[in-house]
């Protein structure tokens, strides 16, 4: 088409679109600006579905959670509907054209997924509360479907793996600002450090988690001697507003989990045998059961509650004689095991557990901060939670998957012949410590923030494994291929 007549049409539609907007806006309708970005939208589904992927991975953290609406369901905006119009385009190609890789869906870590969904549904099924269980199940799926089974595929390209660590980062800038500004107005505060991340993240511990799951990452990035000095500049600026926010955060899971990564990282990279690990896990253990009574004195001695001095605030972690917020976990943790003591193989049903664990809570447990209705959240548990709405084998579930990514992530480590994927896999490896520490004391893979990152990088781990460890020249951006011999230039 001529350039004369692409004016044209462009002048044409632009004119149609404010003529059209300007009759909307005079009758109080004022969506109607949104009709490009519905467009532009529209067609990244039909032609463009990796560039729609990494948007969904550049909106996610300042997407806004609307709860409680009419319909009865809370939904994250924008990111989720977008996940859903994937999930269905998804499911429409696999139909008509099933040339999903098969390499994939053997793959270990896929199986260990596969059956964490199969069993979800099942449970959903027997649910005690089958509506609620559904929506979970649902939930479980636009998360897994996008970045884990598509996000594989996105990932064959390297250069995306990179982009969705920026892309998620760029925005989470955004909301780290914001927290920060709104923190400061109280004097950074630690009970106010609890909201102040509000309407972005429910609070400082889901916040505190997105940090420490994005912090090794990008201490890795600085590392990256592959890439210009420039990129590691950029990389050391995001770390120290990562480990800054982590600080104002006041979460003390996520600076456990921290802790965590780090100890795990010297046992990879200094390639400490398993067998020295485990020794030294079993001792732990053995000296825990021989000195309990000791231990649980001095736990028991310590009062030190939440505070905004670091040092107190770090003691507090171990306080289970009078912090509420410690406590609260402990009473739900309680309840958590009760529920699993009478349906131990099936569970109560996914997403059931805030709705049904008030009776199984003792007097003797309860705290300042626990409620008659038992209304105010889950189990803090990404592992006691599904024991008990999902049974033994939803425990195994999220426990198999968490051992065959870790399994996998170290040998792409290992075993990479190129640096750059050497990191990739590392970093991956140890942003998912994080979460799996993390998610000894709460849960958030019901919410997009944590599962688009946590099945993403799961998929990078996948991705690498399949399609780029075996490859020595990979193009990132800063790597080329090696020239042929017959190059004069060689």
């Amino acid at each position: 088409m001529p350039v004369n007549i692409k004016l044209k049409w462009f002048y044409l539609l632009s004119g149609l679109f404010i003529l059209l907007n300007s009759l909307l806006i005079v009758k109080e309708f004022y969506w109607g600006i949104a009709i490009p970005v519905a467009i532009i939208i529209a067609l990244m589904y039909l032609f463009w579905l990796d560039k729609l992927l990494l948007f969904i991975v550049l909106v996610t953290p300042v997407a806004v959670n609307f709860a409680d609406s009419e319909m009865g369901f809370g939904i994250s905006l924008p990111s989720e509907p977008l996940m859903v119009g994937v999930v269905v385009i998804f499911i429409l190609k696999t139909i008509f054209n099933s040339n999903y890789d098969k390499r994939i869906l053997k793959h270990p870590i896929t199986i260990a997924v596969l059956f964490s969904l199969a069993w979800m549904l099942l449970t959903s099924i027997t649910s005690e509360m089958p509506l609620v269980s559904f929506k979970a199940f649902a939930a479980r799926i636009w998360f897994v479907i996008p970045f884990y089974f598509l996000g594989i595929l996105l990932f064959k390209d390297i250069r995306n793996i990179s982009r969705f660590k920026w892309l998620y980062l760029a925005s989470l800038i955004i909301v780290i600002v914001y927290t920060t500004i709104h923190h400061s107005s109280y004097g950074f505060a630690e009970r106010q450090g609890h909201w102040v991340m509000k309407p972005f993240y429910n609070d400082h511990t889901a916040y505190g988690s997105i940090l420490a799951f994005f912090l090794p990452v990008f201490v890795g990035f600085m590392f990256n001697t592959e890439r210009s000095r420039t990129y590691r500049m950029y990389a050391l600026i995001a770390t120290v507003i990562l480990f800054t926010a982590l600080f104002l955060s006041y979460s003390r899971a996520a600076w456990v989990s921290v802790a965590g990564s780090i100890v795990v990282a010297v046992f990879v990279v200094y390639k400490i045998k398993f067998r020295w690990i485990f020794t030294a896990l079993l001792a732990l253990v053995a000296a825990f059961y021989i000195f309990k009574a000791d231990i649980l004195y001095v736990l028991e001695k310590n009062k030190q509650d939440s505070s905004a001095n670091f040092i107190e605030h770090v003691k507090s972690i171990y306080n289970i004689s009078s912090d509420a917020s410690n406590l609260e976990r402990i009473n739900r943790w309680q309840s958590a095991l009760r529920m699993f003591e009478e349906r131990p193989l099936l569970g109560w049903g996914p997403g059931t557990y805030q709705f049904i664990y008030a009776p199984f809570q003792r007097s003797k447990e309860r705290t300042i901060i626990s409620t008659n209705a038992g209304d105010l959240g889950n189990a803090h548990s990404e592992y006691i939670g599904p024991l008990s709405e999902q049974g033994v084998f939803g425990l195994v579930s999220i426990v198999w998957i968490g051992v065959v990514v870790m399994i996998t992530g170290i040998r792409v480590y290992k075993n990479a012949r190129n640096r750059e994927v050497r990191l990739y896999s590392l970093v991956s490896v140890l942003a998912l410590v994080t979460y799996f520490i993390h998610g000894f004391l709460n849960n958030f893979l019901d919410t997009d923030k944590a599962s688009v990152p946590f099945w993403g990088f799961i998929a990078m781990i996948v991705a690498l494994d399949l399609y780029h460890k075996e490859t020595e020249f990979v193009d990132t951006g800063s790597l080329h291929a090696p020239k042929a011999a017959d190059d004069p230039e060689s």
